[in-house]
């Protein structure tokens, strides 16, 4: 023990340690030596991969946990605002939130005095407690006036659930922890239909009714010009947005392509005549069997001559077999062309704006079914882009993907020759 009461480290142990001990004058302290202290704070590829991931999770729940808080916001607002405000003006929430919500109310109304305070409150719409409630406490509010909100949403079961469930997702999107998929397809999937329950569906989207708008392609589609999908893959295009999805109640379908398996080999031919016949004006442009361009085509997928081309005849023959079967064949036009093909797409009610349409470009050695799918809406989005620092948009009227293969597919119907 030293002269304090308190013991010195030992020097380093081993057989070194002792021999210097040995050659100490007497007298001597042995002290430890120092040892590095430090961390790699480096991040290696792998990790930002991780974080990255993580980040991407995130945004896409905190999107659509964003859309929700924002419409339970709306409609708690619509409900018990005409029931409190009369009575108790300005203070209505605290009123609503009764002695049971004391504690929460009251903290919000302090975090409110402090965004004051401190000009946090950009938005004058925010200026009131009930933009400060979160999403636990909406939900609150909502069951403790159950009786009140009733008349417009009856499935109070099932908007609870949802509710807790969300909390998962929540919880980890306000402290910044990793989400796993599993856990983000299923706030997806809950925040969906509680922004159903609670009466914003999304039905008056463009193409809703085929393929169901996205929260995060609604807010951000602008960027991927008109994309709002990719799949690797048909099968996994098919998985999604089934043939009979794509092509139902269509009132307009226009498809270009080799053999527009698609649409003859998953779309049946009973219901392309009752598509006909409910309206929907059809036109399918077939590469010509007999062109060059088939047997060019069959080189490159290395099958035998003539195989690819007796495909495309048995798929114009069916088309035929239809359009005999229709009271106004003019509505249902087949065509040819003898071009080089460069790529397939079905065009689902394209000359307006609820167009959804299915892209698949040829490439050497690898069949249709094997090709990357685009599917794109044509929502009829203006594509402006803003120059750095400047207030005015450039490059204003560019066109999205869906108006540009559909301009493509006039010129090449165009240039065809009819079936007879």
């Amino acid at each position: 023990m030293g002269a304090g009461g308190l013991e010195l480290p030992p020097g380093e142990g081993g057989d070194g340690g002792e021999a210097e001990a040995a050659d100490a004058p007497a007298g001597a302290v042995s002290v430890a030596r120092p040892m590095e202290i430090g961390a790699d704070l480096d991040w290696d590829a792998d990790a930002w991969t991780e974080v990255r991931t993580r980040a991407r999770r995130a945004g896409r729940a905190y999107v659509w946990l964003n859309l929700v808080e924002q419409r339970l916001r709306a409609v708690v607002s619509a409900v018990l605002r005409p029931i409190y405000e009369p009575v108790h003006g300005d203070d209505w929430v605290i009123a609503a939130a009764g002695p049971a919500g004391q504690e929460w109310v009251q903290r919000a109304v302090a975090v409110r005095e402090v965004s004051r305070r401190k000009g946090y409150l950009l938005d004058p719409a925010d200026d009131n407690v009930l933009s400060f409630l979160t999403l636990p406490q909406l939900r609150e509010l909502m069951v403790q006036h159950w009786p009140c909100f009733e008349p417009y949403i009856e499935e109070r079961r099932e908007v609870e659930l949802a509710l807790d469930e969300l909390e998962v997702a929540r919880s980890a999107v306000a402290r910044n922890r990793a989400l796993s998929e599993t856990v983000l397809a299923q706030a997806e999937r809950m925040c969906a239909r509680l922004l159903e329950l609670l009466g914003a569906n999304g039905e008056a989207a463009p193409s809703a009714h085929r393929l169901r708008v996205d929260a995060v392609e609604d807010l951000v589609g602008d960027r991927f010009a008109d994309v709002v999908s990719v799949h690797s893959d048909r099968v996994r295009l098919q998985r999604q947005l089934p043939a009979e999805d794509l092509f139902g109640g269509a009132r307009r379908l226009d498809a270009m392509g080799i053999g527009l398996n698609l649409l003859v080999q998953n779309y049946s031919g009973r219901r392309l005549v009752r598509l006909a016949a409910s309206g929907c004006r059809t036109r399918l442009l077939f590469l010509n069997p007999a062109s060059s361009a088939v047997r060019r085509r069959e080189r490159e997928l290395g099958i035998k001559k003539g195989e690819l081309s007796r495909t495309v005849e048995t798929n114009i023959l069916h088309m035929r077999r239809v359009r005999s079967r229709l009271r106004d064949p003019a509505a249902f036009e087949i065509h040819v062309f003898d071009e080089t093909p460069r790529f397939c797409a079905y065009m689902v009610d394209g000359d307006g704006a609820d167009g959804l349409a299915v892209v698949q470009h040829y490439l050497r050695r690898v069949r249709g079914m094997e090709s990357p799918v685009l599917v794109l809406r044509g929502s009829g989005r203006d594509i402006v882009q803003r120059g750095a620092g400047q207030g005015k948009p450039q490059d204003e009227g560019v066109q999205g993907l869906f108006q540009t293969y559909r301009e493509e597919f006039e010129s090449a119907w165009a240039d065809s020759r009819p079936v007879s």
